[in-house]
């Protein structure tokens, strides 16, 4: 009786143990389809564009010879690739500011009760929805071309007409400021933070101590909301060097490549000249700012980044 409780008992084992196998099967068959996307779309792109950059690839001929760091050294010589990184960071710099600040300043206004608040943050929420595609930059292009309905306006009201989209000095203006508009999701997150600011004794006590609005703003809810500060600093910061779709179709890098940008480099690199191996130097050499950029970030957070579970350090 004992013998045969106990091989009951192992049979048991065995089966679970058996049962155990099979789930870790089946999580590997379901993650499949990820790993396979993954491996396809992303990892074998991300490895073979580092390998390409160091050769002469041509898009139709495929690798004639290996340069090893020419590509890279053009990056950094070339003058239309170092105009493209000039107008890449002038661009990034001024985007990511503006938009920073002006989503703050609507998140800040929509934080208060107002009537019908809901439909104002839906209608600022719509821009981040729609910005990022092509209709949207084809009708950006129509609002600022020379006979567009900003033109119209001015025309009505009396001034000059400016060709914004054909003057240097106006171009790149106008892409950043079709980044800014975009500004509905920085907003959203900017709210949620706004909402978690504790009211009740910190701005008591500041109103007590004779604190102004502007001084409890920016002594109290800066520090306060500084993580999402942080958090959207570099979200938009690594979205503005990847930005194609304005300077490309507003503009096309015009005019004298004044809205060049690295990605539109990248793209007539590889599709128009055909110098895919140029090419991928060239998106190595953004990724690799986007990186150093990104860690003087998250270093310098220590300095500015109040996280309320640090026992009341920044």
């Amino acid at each position: 009786m004992t013998k045969g409780s106990s091989a009951a008992r192992q049979d048991l084992r065995k089966r679970r143990g058996l049962s155990k196998l099979e789930q870790g099967y089946m999580g590997f068959v379901l993650i499949l389809p990820w790993l396979i996307g993954f491996c396809i779309f992303k990892l074998y792109p991300f490895v073979s564009s580092l390998v390409y950059s160091f050769t002469d690839y041509d898009l139709f001929r495929g690798v004639q010879n290996v340069v090893g760091f020419q590509n890279y050294i053009d990056a950094f010589t070339k003058a239309k690739n170092v105009k493209a990184l000039k107008v890449t960071f002038t661009y990034a710099f001024m985007t990511v500011p503006l938009k920073l600040i002006f989503a703050l300043f609507i998140a800040y206004i929509l934080n208060f009760k107002i009537k019908g608040v809901g439909l104002f943050r839906t209608a600022y929420y719509v821009p981040s929805i729609l910005g990022g595609s092509v209709a949207i930059a084809v009708l950006w292009k129509a609002l600022f071309k020379n006979d567009g309905v900003v033109n119209t306006i001015l025309t009505m009201l009396g001034f000059e007409s400016i060709n914004f989209l054909a003057d240097k000095n106006w171009a790149l203006f106008i892409i950043c400021l079709l980044r800014v508009w975009q500004f509905g999701s920085a907003m959203v997150l900017f709210l949620a933070a706004l909402k978690g600011v504790p009211v009740e004794g910190l701005y008591e006590a500041a109103s007590i101590d004779g604190a102004t609005k502007g001084r409890q703003f920016l002594s109290i809810t800066i520090p306060l909301i500084s993580p999402v500060i942080f958090y959207n600093l570099v979200t938009q910061l690594v979205q503005a060097f990847q930005e194609f779709n304005g300077p490309y179709i507003i503009t096309n890098g015009g005019p004298r490549n004044a809205t060049t940008l690295i990605s539109v480099i990248v793209y007539n690199t590889a599709f128009k000249d055909y110098k895919v191996g140029m090419s991928s130097a060239m998106a190595w050499v953004m990724f690799v700012i986007v990186m150093i950029l990104t860690i003087i970030a998250f270093v310098s957070q220590k300095k500015w980044v109040y996280y309320s579970d640090d026992d009341g350090r920044g």
